[in-house]
């Protein structure tokens, strides 16, 4: 199949790469405001040049790859959708949930399908904590924690653009957290601080939040995040349940030491970046997205998935602020 793809930043290039080595794509067309960004990616992948997105879309592609700035993703959608093309979408769907909303509405009913990128949904170990928790194995749940930490902070301008830490960087926790235990947000509380970079601080945002939600069966999910963990990118999950316990992210490159005499684990490199730690969860994911295209498959996370998980991460955001419960309910106006 032929693919598009927009956007040819850090993450556009990554998919251009990764999708270049799937069986199921035969050629890839390319767009991107920076010509010679478009130029490097048609050379390096042997891809088709598009001067436009509305070019690229009318070119003949068989589902397009949204990796543009997050202001652009609602035009884009829109746009793909269309014109008649399956369209994968990093997330967040928009840069408000005001515009998500109105995204949702021009897309849900239509026959072209749309998925959003949230990779954890396809790296082996969460997929493996779902099914068990699905099987039953843990019986009951009554805690979850999930963790997102950081190497380093991204740079001042991201951070400024971001829509704060619970939209850009716990969303991810947000959502693999719905997906692996099936359950919905009934209420957060949230706190942050900032020990870090001061142009964090400067910019409104915390470097370093925690947030504890009630999912709607009582089950506790503890969500800790930072922008600053010197031992490098730690992304895991732990569930608890009444008749077993298990871990996503155990294993020999989790970035912790033990204090305990005698003890080797973790012994590997520990992960310093979120493409080493998921490159095997980008490349499930667009191959899922070959799936929908062909139409073997519907979405894996469509857009109304995106945005429960952006409400969750708007409640924490006015959680912080007001320092006080919030309901997801609440912060959607229902």
């Amino acid at each position: 199949m032929r693919i598009g793809i927009l956007g040819l930043g850090r993450i556009g290039a990554f998919h251009a790469e990764t999708l270049s080595g799937l069986d199921a794509v035969e050629s890839l067309v390319v767009s991107d405001p920076v010509a010679d960004a478009a130029k490097a990616a048609a050379e390096r992948f042997g891809a088709e040049v598009a001067d436009s997105p509305e070019a690229l879309l009318a070119s003949g592609v068989d589902g397009v790859v949204v990796a543009a700035a997050t202001d652009a993703h609602p035009a884009l959608i829109r746009a793909g959708v269309a014109a008649g093309v399956p369209v994968f979408c990093e997330k967040p769907v928009a840069r408000t949930m005001a515009e998500g909303v109105a995204v949702l509405q021009a897309v849900e009913g239509g026959d072209v399908p749309v998925q959003i990128g949230f990779n954890r949904r396809f790296d082996a170990g969460f997929a493996a904590a779902r099914a068990a928790v699905q099987a039953g194995e843990l019986g009951k749940l009554h805690t979850v924690r999930s963790t997102t930490l950081d190497p380093a902070p991204p740079p001042a301008a991201y951070v400024a653009a971001s829509g704060g830490i619970f939209r850009d960087c716990s969303v991810h926790d947000f959502d693999i957290i719905r997906w692996v235990t099936g359950r919905e947000v009934s209420e957060v509380y949230a706190v942050g601080g900032n020990r870090g970079a001061d142009y964090i601080r400067q910019a409104g945002d915390a470097d370093t939040t925690g947030a504890l939600l009630t999912l709607d069966d009582g089950t506790i999910a503890v969500v800790s995040n930072s922008r600053h963990n010197g031992r490098g990118h730690d992304v895991r999950m732990e569930l608890h349940g009444f008749a077993d316990s298990l871990a996503v992210g155990l294993d020999d490159k989790l970035p912790l030491r033990s204090a305990e005499p005698g003890v080797t684990f973790p012994s590997g490199t520990p992960h310093v970046f979120f493409m080493d730690r998921f490159a095997a969860a980008y490349r499930a994911e667009l191959a899922a997205f070959t799936e929908v295209v062909a139409g073997t498959r519907p979405s894996p996370c469509t857009v109304a998935d995106a945005l429960e998980a952006g409400w969750i991460a708007e409640a924490c955001t006015l959680s912080l602020r007001e320092h006080r419960p919030v309901t997801p309910a609440e912060v959607r106006g229902a």
